[in-house]
């Protein structure tokens, strides 16, 4: 399986926070979804591989090119949106189109309709006029319109109903099946990625704690609920937990799973794993 996108050991210095030499890949045919909390470093490393922002050191290579070298021709075949579409907001659908297509030497114009139609996109409304969901299916339709192999999204389901969202994965889903293909996406909305993700890329504080396969992430953790008086007994192996009464849900890894009490167990989803990991073990109580 051929890497469409390789970052190495990419690291981007402020005065408040650091990307601490970030690596990862996506290989073609794959939905990567790329998580962690608000402040992370997700946009950060999105806006550096389309060098929107200058890491200090590491290199990011797309399609086997250095971006440096090669940034224009890399940027034919790619994809990109941040989560908000804010340029042109009095212009048209169609009129910003034709102006972005002037900056694809592939794009097709008439691919561009009919994608526009399939999504039920009115390309004379102004963009200020769409709903966040149109938004995103117009970000996918100029993308698709010039064949980019490598779709880099920031948030493309954030703020969208629950209809829209299923939508636009039901695309991304599409995308992929040509194997040529890949999307690497941010988002806080785990549930999103249970439906679609193929690979996860897990970011804390600036720093890669998991890249690799979805399926190895969820088989890597176990959730267990005990009573809350075990807690002390299994906290050397809780990795994150939360008390419900006299009870308590608790992460640990599944290699760890015989070495603790519990009264009942299962396999996590990515938003429990994620919650329990960013909590911790810490006892946290709000005086309100």
């Amino acid at each position: 399986m051929k890497n469409l996108l390789e970052l190495n050991e990419v690291t981007k210095f402020y005065p408040s926070f650091k990307l601490d030499h970030v690596s990862f890949d996506v290989p073609n045919g794959t939905i990567v979804g790329f998580i962690g909390r608000n402040g992370a470093g997700k946009t950060t490393t999105l806006k550096g591989i389309m060098n929107l922002i200058h890491f200090d050191y590491g290199t990011v290579t797309c399609f086997e090119k250095d971006m440096k070298e090669h940034e224009l021709d890399i940027k034919q075949d790619i994809g990109f949106s941040l989560s908000e579409l804010n340029y042109y907001p009095n212009r048209t659908i169609a009129q910003i189109a034709d102006v972005t297509s002037k900056f694809y030497k592939e794009f097709d114009m008439s691919k561009f309709n009919r994608l526009c139609e399939m999504f039920n996109l009115d390309k004379n409304k102004k963009l200020e006029e769409l709903s966040s969901g149109m938004k995103v299916k117009y970000s996918l339709a100029i993308a698709l319109s010039h064949n980019a192999k490598l779709l880099i999204l920031d948030e493309p389901t954030s703020g969208l109903d629950p209809v829209s969202r299923n939508e636009i994965l039901d695309i991304f889903e599409s995308i992929v099946k040509k194997e040529d293909r890949a999307i690497l996406f941010s988002t806080h909305i785990t549930s999103d990625l249970d439906k679609v993700a193929t690979h996860i890329v897990y970011i804390q504080k600036g720093k890669i704690v998991y890249k690799g396969t979805k399926k190895d992430f969820i088989n890597e953790y176990t959730l267990i609920k005990g009573n809350k008086d075990e807690i002390n007994t299994n906290k050397s192996y809780l990795l994150g937990y939360k008390i419900h009464g006299n009870e308590y849900d608790g992460l640990v890894l599944t290699s760890n799973i015989s070495k603790v009490k519990y009264t009942s167990k299962k396999e996590p989803d990515l938003e429990e794993i994620m919650v329990n990991l960013e909590r911790g073990v810490e006892d946290e109580e709000f005086d309100l």
